[in-house]
């Protein structure tokens, strides 16, 4: 990793904390600032890095431009916006599978991804689907969408057998699980600095597994 993107990446890091607490203690000015911020610090690792595919680094570097439109459109906190940005961190997510693919991914690693799939799919999957079925029946497409997608990231990234990016997409089905949850299921208190910590947990590593 060269000096440039290391401090790229400390940077972010401070930002996400910085976000954690604006969160935990619901500082909505301190947030709509430190949100996009981790993100735009976040590209610019991306960015400064000596990736070991460049290919998968221009990749990466569009999932992470998606995510940030996506943060922005769904930190706002409007319900007319909220496909918006489901719609943005699908792409990403499309962005991060190509971005994987390229890497190389095998057999046996895409195997053991597709085990975990399933299995998130039934003890968290089909919960979140009947809930949105409850709350909004128009989100349903979008939803399933979006959960078949990141669920193929998911599978992409233990394909490709390297820690950092099964690691990354892991927190990320996490996180959009919290997320689900608060949403759709049951809202717990802190439940929102939950999903912003594995969030960012995720696009972290997801950049680390570039180098």
């Amino acid at each position: 990793m060269t000096a440039a993107a290391f401090l790229w990446l400390c940077l972010a890091l401070v930002a996400a904390g910085a976000n954690w607490m604006a969160v935990y203690h619901d500082n909505r000015r301190l947030e709509l600032v430190v949100k996009p911020l981790t993100m735009v610090l976040l590209i610019g690792a991306a960015v400064a890095l000596d990736p070991a595919d460049p290919a998968t680094r221009y990749w990466f570097v569009v999932a992470l431009l998606l995510s940030l439109a996506g943060d922005v459109l769904l930190m706002l906190r409007r319900d007319n916006l909220f496909v918006a940005g489901l719609g943005a961190f699908l792409l990403a997510h499309v962005a991060y599978v190509i971005g994987l693919l390229i890497s190389g991914v095998h057999p046996g690693g895409l195997l053991a991804g597709l085990v975990l799939a399933v299995a998130g799919f039934v003890l968290i999957g089909s919960r979140l689907m009947r809930g949105v079925r409850r709350t909004d029946r128009a989100l349903v497409p979008p939803v399933l969408a979006y959960v078949l997608v990141i669920s193929l990231m998911l599978i992409t990234a233990y394909g490709t057998t390297r820690f950092w990016a099964l690691a990354g997409a892991t927190f990320f089905y996490i996180s959009d699980s919290l997320l689900g949850r608060q949403r759709f299921l049951e809202p717990r208190e802190r439940g929102d600095t939950a999903v912003m910590v594995t969030y960012h947990l995720a696009q972290i590593l997801l950049v680390l597994s570039l180098v």
